[in-house]
C-alpha cells in the first residue's frame, strides 16, 4: 500500500531550504520524494509544508509538572497514566522522537514500542546519575528524604560516589534498559540545596562513566550549568551539555575542538518561574535561582550560536507543560538562529546527536516515515503548534486535525 502525499512542498534541513515535492511512504518509509508521483492513496497537501518528525532531546515524560507536594500526595503508579497523557501532547506537536532525561522506564518505551499507548519513540536515561549533596540528591534540610522518583525494580537509586561506584551504576542502569546515561555536573534549580556554579564529580569519576559506557555502546548527557562542570563533561568525552547556563568562551571553544553538542533548554528556568506563578509548591531557594539564570542562560545560547556550536533541541518538559515544546523554537530564534536553522535544530541535528540519521531527521527515499504537515509559513514559529495539521509516525497516521 502507497500513500502519496501531493501537492506540497518539503523541507531539507540541510539547506533549510524548502522544495516542491511529492512524498510516497510505503511499509512505513518513505519510497519516495520527486514531481509527478503516484501511489494507492493519494493525500491532498496542496499549500502545505511537511517537516521532517521533529525532535525533543530532553523531557521528562513520567510527570507533567513540579509542585512537589502534590507529587508527595499522588499514588505511586499515576505517574504510569499520566506519561501516557504526556506522551500523547508530545506527538501531538509533531514530535516523534524524544529522549527522555529521568524518569521513563524500559517498561514505557516497550509500551511505546508494542503500539499499547501512542507516543513519540523514546531513547531513555532511566535515572540522573548525582553525587551525594549534588543536583539529584533529594535529601531535604529536615532530614527528609523527598525523592521525585521512587526507587523500584527497573529505575535504581542513581547516587554514587567515586569511580568503582559509578562503574557498577552505569552497568546497572544498562541492565535496566538505558538507552543513554545522564549524569549531574554541576548543581541545579529545582535542588534547593546545592549551586548551578558548582562542579560535581572529579574528573575520574567522569572518565570512568565514559568508558563504562563507551564499552556499552551508549553515550552520555550531561546535566551541566557550571562552567567548570561543562568543560569537565566535555574533557571526559560527554556527548551533549544540556542547559549550559554558564557557558563561557573557553568552554564553547573546547564544544567546538571536540564536536560536542548544545541541548539548550531555553524555556525551562522560565518554566520554573511560571510555575510558581500559578500556585505550584516550590522551594524559595529554586525559585530564587530560576530568576538569576534566565538571562544569563540566554546570553549563553546567544554566543554559543554565533561561534557554530551545535545545537539540538530540548526542552525540559515537564518542568514546562508537555505539548509546549514548540515554544523552544521561538527562544532559540529570539537567541539568534534564524527560524530555518531551529527547525534544523529539532530534526536533523538532533537527529544525529541521537546516532539516528539514517533513519530519520530529513525526509529522503529510506528513510522512516515520520512526517509533520504544516498549514501556512512553516517559519512563523509563534504559531506553528496550532497550524500542525498531520502527524506520521512510521508511515502511520497518528495525528491528524484535517477532519478528514
Amino acid at each position: 500500500m502507497k500513500t502519496l502525499l501531493s501537492g506540497g512542498q518539503v523541507f531539507d534541513p540541510s539547506s533549510g531550504k524548502l522544495s516542491a515535492a511529492d512524498v510516497v511512504i510505503e511499509s512505513g518509509r518513505i519510497s519516495d520524494v520527486g514531481s509527478g508521483l503516484d501511489g494507492d492513496e493519494s493525500v491532498d497537501v496542496s499549500g502545505r509544508t511537511l517537516l521532517p518528525g521533529l525532535f525533543d532531546c530532553h523531557t521528562h515524560v513520567m510527570f507533567k509538572d513540579i509542585d512537589m507536594w502534590k507529587h508527595l500526595q499522588q499514588p505511586f503508579s499515576l505517574m504510569f497514566y499520566l506519561a501516557e497523557r504526556n506522551l500523547q501532547a508530545t506527538l501531538d506537536v509533531g514530535i516523534t522522537t524524544v529522549r527522555d532525561a529521568g524518569g521513563a522506564d524500559l517498561g514505557v518505551k516497550t509500551a511505546v514500542e508494542h503500539g499499547l499507548i501512542r507516543g513519540p519513540r523514546l531513547q531513555i536515561s532511566i535515572r540522573m546519575l548525582s553525587q551525594t549533596g549534588g543536583h539529584g540528591d533529594e535529601w531535604m534540610a529536615s532530614g527528609v528524604h523527598v525523592p521525585l522518583f521512587m526507587e523500584y525494580p527497573g529505575s535504581p537509586s542513581a547516587l554514587v560516589d567515586g569511580p568503582e561506584e559509578m562503574r557498577k551504576k552505569v552497568r546497572e542502569l544498562i541492565r535496566d534498559g538505558a538507552d543513554v546515561i545522564k549524569v549531574a555536573v554541576s548543581g541545579g534549580v529545582l535542588s534547593p540545596r546545592d549551586d548551578p556554579r558548582h562542579p560535581h564529580f572529579r574528573m575520574e569519576e567522569l572518565e570512568m562513566l565514559v568508558g563504562e559506557a563507551s564499552a556499552a555502546g551508549r553515550w552520555v548527557m550531561a546535566h551541566a550549568q557550571s562552567s567548570d562542570g561543562i568543560k569537565n563533561a566535555i574533557r571526559a568525552g560527554i556527548r551533549s551539555i544540556d542547559h549550559g547556563v554558564f557557558l563561557d568562551d573557553e568552554a564553547i571553544s573546547m564544544m567546538l575542538d571536540r564536536g560536542t553538542y548544545f541541548v539548550p533548554t531555553l524555556v525551562a528556568p522560565q518554566g520554573v518561574i511560571s510555575a510558581a506563578e500559578q500556585g505550584a509548591q516550590i522551594p524559595e531557594e529554586s525559585l530564587t535561582k530560576a530568576k538569576e539564570l534566565v538571562e544569563i542562560h540566554r546570553e549563553s545560547f546567544r554566543t554559543a550560536v554565533a561561534a557554530g556550536v551545535k545545537v539540538a533541541m530540548g526542552t525540559d518538559s515537564g518542568v514546562t507543560p508537555h505539548g509546549e515544546n514548540l515554544r523552544e523554537l521561538e527562544l532559540m530564534a529570539a537567541g539568534g538562529m534564524s527560524p530555518a536553522q531551529a527547525l534544523t535544530s529539532t530534526t536533523l541535528v538532533a537527529a544525529e546527536l541521537m546516532g539516528l540519521q539514517d533513519e530519520l531527521g530529513s525526509i529522503e527515499a529510506g528513510k522512516r516515515a515520520d512526517v509533520v504537515v504544516v498549514e501556512g509559513d512553516v517559519f512563523d514559529l509563534k504559531t506553528l503548534p496550532e497550524r500542525i495539521e498531520a502527524v506520521y509516525k512510521d508511515g502511520e497516521r497518528v495525528v491528524d486535525r484535517t477532519g478528514s
